[in-house]
């Protein structure tokens, strides 16, 4: 395949990517991912251009091994949409996954795109995250969902998606049948009224097939978040709720944790850094610990709890048996909330690789420090074989294990003090 590209490179007049020429040389076997991200930490690498992309393109139309294409994190443009798009229309094409977060790419490469996926049959996963397509690229990938009935993961987090987009996308999947996950985190609202509340509040009470959502940095409030827990009192298919850096308060909570006592399908909810205090976790510690709770990760990281509430969280671990991730640092860990974690952590109750807080003791106090392990995040993911890749034993998505030097400000100010 590396000799195919440096032919290319040379008919097209094109300057050979070391980068992609290195990794061309390594692949082999069927049903792989070529991965030619532009971040890579280990080595330096030369970030592609449309250049690039043009030779690789044409280096893989004749490659039906080749299932998947990672190029995040580069320098491609419309342009270079334009030319992966022939991957795409190629009669029966191989490609399953197609990864172009963090790019260039914006209305006139979204559209392009989207054309291109109404008539393709393949394509299972699409990553979009980080381009700047905004309301006109996310219009045209929402009216081709009316069409695809083959796509089921479609990030477009940081976007820069508006009202009228969100609620485009809610509109369609209540018809689409096929999608398994969406994330449209972060969009730029500036109603105060959350109409897209209401319309995904809408859809999640229709459609049953949804797996996954990500609805972080929306701004949601507790009236988003009642409205939002209406529709999924009727949803028996979401498994994964991403609600983080949101506005939800000890109100907003209280409506979910109603939800959770009934829900039997719902195991992974995020709520990292929100702000529902300790009447909100003991919401969700009645919820936890209510018969039949199938909730079985939890984050509540930054959400200005403190020793009544996370105690009260602690309580609920010892009667719930399904809950084995909780990710707590960022809110106020006093000694009791240190003790009590400890206990749940040396019992095995919680493993220390699903939490992201370790115990240790200094001159005969429990403090917790800080681990990066934290909540996956994502819990339906698609490869080049047409299955997902759900874990079945909930491990941490994590890509890091090593201890945070990081400690409680309360050790931190024991420290000052001697």
């Amino acid at each position: 395949m590396s000799e195919f590209y440096a032919a290319v490179c040379a008919e097209h007049e094109i300057e050979i990517n070391l980068h992609v020429l290195h990794v061309l040389e390594k692949t082999t076997g069927t049903d792989v991912t070529i991965e030619l991200r532009g971040n890579n930490r280990l080595r330096d690498v030369q970030r592609l251009d449309d250049g690039d992309v043009l030779a690789l393109s044409k280096c893989l139309r004749n490659h039906t091994s080749v299932t998947g294409l990672d190029v995040g994190y580069n320098n491609i443009t419309d342009e270079g949409v334009g030319h992966l798009v022939d991957l795409l229309q190629q009669d029966s094409s191989p490609l399953r996954s197609l990864d172009l977060m963090f790019n260039d790419i914006r209305g006139d490469g979204a559209e392009v795109l989207a054309k291109s996926l109404q008539c393709n049959s393949t394509l299972l996963s699409l990553r979009l995250s980080n381009n700047k397509i905004e309301n006109r690229g996310a219009m045209q990938l929402a009216s081709m969902l009316q069409v695809n009935s083959t796509l089921r993961e479609l990030e477009l987090a940081d976007c820069d998606l508006d009202t009228q987009s969100v609620i485009a996308f809610s509109i369609v999947l209540k018809s689409n049948k096929t999608l398994r996950s969406v994330d449209v985190s972060r969009p730029l609202l500036f109603s105060h009224q959350e109409e897209w509340a209401v319309h995904v509040a809408e859809m999640l009470a229709v459609n049953s097939s949804l797996v996954e959502l990500h609805l972080g940095k929306m701004g949601m409030s507790d009236t988003g978040m009642e409205r939002l827990t209406r529709g999924l009192r009727l949803n028996g298919s979401l498994r994964y709720l991403d609600l983080r850096c949101n506005c939800v308060t000890r109100d907003g909570v209280r409506h979910l944790a109603d939800l959770l006592k009934k829900n039997r399908t719902l195991e992974v909810v995020d709520l990292s850094s929100n702000r529902i205090e300790d009447e909100g976790a003991a919401y969700l510690s009645e919820a936890v610990a209510w018969p039949g709770c199938v909730l079985r990760e939890l984050s509540v990281h930054s959400n200005s709890i403190r020793t009544a509430g996370l105690l009260s969280l602690a309580h609920a671990l010892t009667v719930n048996t399904t809950l084995d991730h909780v990710y707590i640092w960022g809110n106020h860990l006093e000694e009791p909330v240190c003790q009590a974690f400890r206990e749940l952590i040396a019992s095995g109750r919680l493993p220390p690789e699903q939490t992201d807080v370790s115990a240790y003791a200094v001159d005969g106090r429990v403090f917790l420090a800080e681990v990066s392990h934290s909540l996956r995040r994502r819990y339906y993911r698609t490869n080049g074989s047409d299955t997902d890749t759900r874990p079945t034993n909930h491990a941490s998505s994590s890509t890091r294990h090593i201890e945070s030097a990081t400690c409680s400000p309360a050790v931190q100010r024991s420290f000052k003090a001697s």
